[in-house]
């Protein structure tokens, strides 16, 4: 899918993470009420949702796939994107409520990358692999209030490589949506973290984990979450039946407007 390019009022910048600083400052903390249909995954808590600024989408940096310290700078970056790559809505049908779709999920496991303040983080991802696309859900407790995180699909299990690199549909290709799966949110006053992200494309056999880092410390793995099919050969069935007809139609007159 080609991107259409847009001016950027940050401008040319020395470091991905001197990016992240100066963007996200007016980053929205804007909370919803989650419906009954999404209370079900967590039932110890009552989650209430944040709204994603446009500017997160910076945050699908490859320093996600090395641990902390192994990043580096290389050089001048500018920050030309479309804005319209989905990092999550917290209005969107959550994976576990996609009919028709293959599911899988886990509890999430700490990480020994995660920072300081981070030892009581727990929750689940679930995705969603059907005829539209692919869906994953994340909840969390646990989390420092009123923060920014940001999540990734990855393409190693979470106890080799430390989830290895981000899982993405062409390999090679682009580091952000709609060629990787990102979620970012915003922990409420109780620590609590909700977001649901749609791709209209069924992710491959190698999404197998789910990752979570705070924004400000993105070298730093807090959790991660191994997929595992509700029920075995799902999600290869999944797959073999491809996209409906009108998604592939939707992709091919956004493919032909970019």
């Amino acid at each position: 899918m080609n991107a259409e390019h847009h001016s950027d009022p940050l401008g040319v910048i020395t470091s991905p993470r001197e990016w992240l600083t100066r963007a996200l400052k007016p980053l929205s903390s804007t909370i919803h009420t989650p419906q009954t249909s999404q209370e079900k995954t967590m039932k110890t808590s009552t989650f209430r949702r944040a709204s994603v600024v446009p500017a997160l989408i910076a945050l699908g940096l490859a320093a996600c796939g090395s641990d902390a310290g192994d990043s580096t700078d290389t050089g001048p970056m500018t920050t030309d994107m479309d804005m319209d790559m989905n990092m999550g809505d917290p209005d969107a049908t959550p994976a576990d409520d996609v009919v028709g779709a293959a599911l899988a999920r886990g509890e999430y496991s700490l990480m020994d990358t995660r920072p300081e303040g981070y030892d009581g983080v727990a929750g689940t991802a679930v995705i969603a692999r059907s005829p539209l696309g692919t869906t994953i859900t994340t909840e969390l407790t646990g989390l420092l209030p009123n923060v920014d995180y940001i999540s990734h699909a990855h393409a190693q299990a979470c106890d080799d490589g430390n989830a290895g690199p981000h899982y993405q549909f062409e390999v090679g290709g682009s580091e952000f949506p709609p060629n990787e799966i990102h979620l970012a949110f915003t922990s409420d006053n109780d620590g609590n973290g909700f977001m649901t992200a749609e791709n209209a494309k069924i992710a491959g056999t190698a999404a197998v984990a789910f990752v979570v880092h705070p924004r400000e410390f993105i070298d730093n793995k807090i959790a991660c979450v191994d997929f595992i099919e509700d029920e075995p050969g799902s999600i290869d069935a999944a797959i073999a039946a491809g996209l409906d007809e009108s998604t592939m139609d939707d992709m091919d007159d956004m493919d032909d407007e970019g």
